[in-house]
């Protein structure tokens, strides 16, 4: 039996609100589906270090590991009982604008309005966001 799969996602929002979402292909899971930029941790790293590598290598902006804030962590089991621990953070500042450096997986990114996503857009990527943006620092998933 092995553990979990360790997800790290940062949720960036510009000052006017909006949200950075990525739409998925060629990925498997998902596709054609908006979801939060993230991807797994690394061996040899730190939870903030994995989310900031993951953020740069997926929209090109960096962030100081230390200044991201945790904003949500959630427990996710699928219908075939994988289990995952995901790590959603928030950035208060970053370096760079956000490109798409991972077009063989992503078809674009885009800003949307968090209280008007778009139809296609993950419902978990929608739960954990509206979840940050109520305050909830924790959910699970999938345990019912």
């Amino acid at each position: 039996m092995s553990g979990p799969v360790i997800d790290l996602c940062v949720v960036l929002f510009r000052e006017d609100g909006r949200v950075l979402l990525g739409e998925r292909r060629n990925t498997g899971f998902q596709d054609g589906r908006y979801a939060i930029p993230g991807g797994g941790l690394e061996p040899g790293e730190s939870i903030p270090q994995g989310a900031a590598r993951e953020l740069y290598e997926e929209v090109g902006v960096t962030v100081d590991p230390g200044t991201l804030h945790c904003a949500h962590v959630t427990h996710h089991r699928n219908a075939h009982g994988v289990t995952r621990i995901g790590f959603f953070f928030t950035a208060p500042t970053w370096e760079g604008t956000p490109v798409n450096r991972e077009p063989h997986l992503c078809a674009r990114l885009t800003w949307e309005d968090p209280d008007d996503l778009p139809e296609n857009t993950i419902p978990f990527a929608a739960d954990v966001i509206a979840r940050i943006r109520a305050g909830e620092r924790f959910s699970v998933h999938g345990w019912d």
